[in-house]
């Protein structure tokens, strides 16, 4: 059996100190590891910027909260371990930031989390900014759950099981990734992150309808685009809509603007829209 590839060159911070590597968190009996009860985000670093690494940072305590835990770190306190983090890596790094919560303990009934056993650790770790070559996608036969079912205005660990086995299944199917859809047939995001299309100089992504997480990047995208003078419509997607699109491509913290070039068995160019988009995003890093 093949070993995992090691984990690149990482920094945690937990228990009130720095730690080099892989450092192990949970025993047994954390409630985390046994039911879930974890929240994260994810900001970035690369060319010496990390974009939006507050708004993150309010996230994160704020998906604790959903989850039922205790956000027990301020977000100044945040910011300032981030910063401090970043000194431990070369100059201008590429960098995945990871804030986490997770519950020690259960609650009355041992299922629910125990808010005054939360947990907390910062991680950074070197993670390449991935080329925007275009990736292909199709139709996953997965949904995303609603708001009344799961957490899905929280960025929690239990909910990825699900795009992990739309993932999977894509991958199995010969795409790099794959459209969910929610519970009634619009498409919601992809596996890892949301998506837009183009159609007649005219931006659409699908409205934030409580199936899946609005994201941070997401948000700013619009508003560049908005404020570049381009029209952005938010509104209920079909798959035929983004079937018949003439660009497609992804946005989300890990790649941020990524153009799509192939959905099913027909090839697309990345757009006008695209790269005015990923020119603008990155104009924006480069200011923030």
């Amino acid at each position: 059996m093949a070993l995992p590839a090691a984990p690149t060159r990482t920094w945690t911070f937990y228990d009130e100190d720095w730690h080099e590597g892989n450092v192990p968190l949970f025993g047994p009996r954390t409630h985390s590891a046994w039911l879930g009860s974890s929240v994260f985000d994810g900001a970035r670093a690369f060319e010496g910027r990390t974009p939006d690494i507050e708004a993150h940072c309010r996230r994160v305590n704020h998906s604790a909260v959903v989850m039922g835990l205790k956000p027990v770190t301020a977000v100044d306190r945040w910011l300032a371990l981030v910063a401090e983090g970043l000194t431990k890596f070369d100059p201008k790094p590429e960098l995945y930031i990871r804030p986490m919560y997770w519950a020690e303990g259960g609650g009355p009934t041992s299922v629910d989390p125990d808010p005054e056993s939360t947990q907390w650790c910062l991680t950074m770790y070197e993670a390449p900014m991935p080329a925007p070559s275009g990736s292909s996608i199709t139709l996953s036969p997965f949904r995303r759950p609603t708001v009344d079912c799961m957490p899905v205005n929280a960025k929690a660990g239990c909910l990825y099981p699900n795009n992990a086995r739309a993932l999977v299944d894509a991958r199995n199917r010969g795409f790099d990734n794959c459209l969910l859809r929610d519970v009634i047939g619009n498409v919601a995001e992809l596996a890892t992150a949301n998506i837009f299309m183009g159609m007649g100089g005219v931006a659409y992504t699908p409205v934030a309808n409580g199936t899946f997480l609005a994201g941070i990047t997401r948000s700013r995208v619009i508003g560049l685009l908005r404020g570049a003078g381009i029209e952005v419509i938010e509104k209920c997607l079909t798959y035929a809509d983004f079937e018949g699109a003439e660009e497609i491509w992804s946005c989300g913290n890990y790649a941020k603007v990524s153009p799509i070039t192939r959905i099913d068995g027909r090839t697309l160019a990345a757009g006008p829209l695209y790269q005015r988009a990923r020119a603008l995003y990155w104009d924006f890093a480069h200011r923030a």
